[in-house]
């Protein structure tokens, strides 16, 4: 019976490793990118995709209980409302920024560029 638990835990750090990898990569897409909708979209896949992998690990951890539970609530929470704001972001960005289609258009001529060499 102790291999199963060892099994466990090794499946739950491995899955916490992967969730703060993904923080991190989130925080450098956040400082690497300089437009502000790229930016939100690294933000929001890295909190999404980090906080879902290191709460699984916790209720592997955890074992069952009121406390997963509430974890698996926490994580729907996320699933629910990180694209709903994201989305809501956005939105009010392509409406306030006038440089947003220069920006759009910037990127449709370097692709109109490439496809035609």
């Amino acid at each position: 019976m102790e291999w199963y638990l060892y099994l466990r835990n090794i499946i739950a750090i491995t899955l916490i490793a992967i969730g703060l990898f993904m923080f991190i990569i989130e925080i450098y897409g956040v400082y690497r990118f300089s437009f502000v909708l790229n930016r939100m979209h690294a933000a929001a896949i890295g909190d999404t995709l980090g906080l879902s992998c290191c709460l699984i690990g916790l209720m592997l951890i955890t074992g069952f209980s009121f406390t997963t539970v509430k974890f698996i609530m926490v994580i729907i929470f996320m699933w629910v409302s990180s694209p709903v704001a994201s989305h809501l972001i956005a939105r009010f960005e392509t409406d306030a920024n006038e440089k947003v289609l220069d920006h759009c258009s910037e990127m449709e001529i370097k692709e109109e560029e490439e496809e035609s060499k």
